[in-house]
């Protein structure tokens, strides 16, 4: 399942928003042990583990979008993915406003 999330900013600003969305989403959800890895220049792999189940996602930063998705849900969890897809949405969105006002530093 994809999901996009429009944006308007420069590849490298969303990539630095994306880094700094990744970054606190590992830090919060770290009992989790969530892991945010660039695996291309643009794509990033993001992975956690619920009740010792793997969950996988992928971010892809595109131009003027950031494509995000679940690569790797367990049929127990599925009932879960679009709360999961939502959170990362308000995330990533969060992120984007906060880089579009020059908040990243």
């Amino acid at each position: 399942m994809e999901h996009i999330i429009k944006h308007d900013l420069s590849p490298e600003l969303a990539k630095k928003a994306a880094d700094k969305a990744a970054e606190h989403y590992t830090k919060k959800w770290e009992k989790y042990d969530a892991k945010s890895t660039w695996v291309t220049d643009d794509t990033a792999e993001i992975t956690f583990r619920v009740k010792g189940v793997n969950v996988s996602a992928s971010v892809e930063m595109q131009p003027g979008q950031a494509v995000i998705e679940m690569q790797k849900v367990p049929l127990l969890l599925r009932p879960f993915k679009n709360m999961a897809l939502d959170v990362v949405h308000r995330m990533m969105a969060k992120w984007i406003e906060r880089a579009r006002n020059g908040e990243l530093e």
